[in-house]
């Protein structure tokens, strides 16, 4: 079993007296009674990638806001601070298995920023990222049997509330389904789409439970 505790990055960032960037990096830290070894990788796993968000920030995000704001004198107008923020949620977390997703927002000005999601299944007993292959056994052809479940949930969410997906909805997720693109949840396995792929910004990520 793992337990989880939240280690984060953070600063709010100035070009003169003009906040132009605020980041906030949440990270998973694990203690499994699974394998401590395992442990140690998959931490060490998050860890380089918190830091590697945290040197994007400084050393690429800051110097585009403060040069945005070069030319705003004393932050009159104000200046619409960039913002990054990555945050974790543990879906499933039962015996050796933990699942989990990150989501990734940045804003840069406009209307609104965009969300990158990303996702994780480790087995603590050998410390590997589980494949979504791995719980279709032998099945080579299970690709496009959960193409064809997700066209079904779509079909009858369409009857619901129609113009949810983009016409060529059926082409789209053909084109944008990534066997990366999956969590574990104690009832099952969710696959997710990222925003546009399939679906206009206002729908988020679509979810299918397979």
């Amino acid at each position: 079993m793992q337990t989880v505790v939240t280690n984060s990055r953070n600063d709010n960032m100035f070009y003169r007296d003009i906040q132009v960037l605020t980041y906030k990096i949440e990270y998973p830290v694990f203690h499994s009674t699974c394998g401590q070894k395992a442990s140690q990788s998959i931490n060490e796993y998050y860890a380089v990638l918190a830091e590697s968000k945290e040197r994007y920030c400084r050393d690429v995000l800051y110097p585009q806001a403060a040069d945005a704001a070069r030319y705003i004198q004393k932050n009159n107008p104000p200046f619409n601070s960039y913002e990054f923020v990555m945050t974790y949620k543990i879906t499933y977390n039962a015996g050796c298995i933990t699942s989990l997703y990150m989501e990734e927002y940045t804003y840069m000005g406009g209307a609104h920023g965009s969300t990158v999601r990303t996702s994780d299944t480790w087995d603590f007993m050998t410390g590997k990222r589980m494949q979504l292959k791995d719980f279709f056994a032998e099945d080579h052809t299970f690709q496009e049997k959960i193409i064809n479940q997700i066209e079904n949930q779509i079909a009858e969410r369409l009857k619901e509330s129609p113009d949810t997906y983009f016409d060529d909805y059926a082409k789209r997720l053909r084109d944008t389904f990534s066997p990366n693109s999956f969590y574990l949840t104690p009832n099952g396995i969710v696959i997710y789409f990222q925003q546009y792929d399939i679906a206009p910004y206002a729908a988020g990520f679509p979810e299918f439970s397979i």
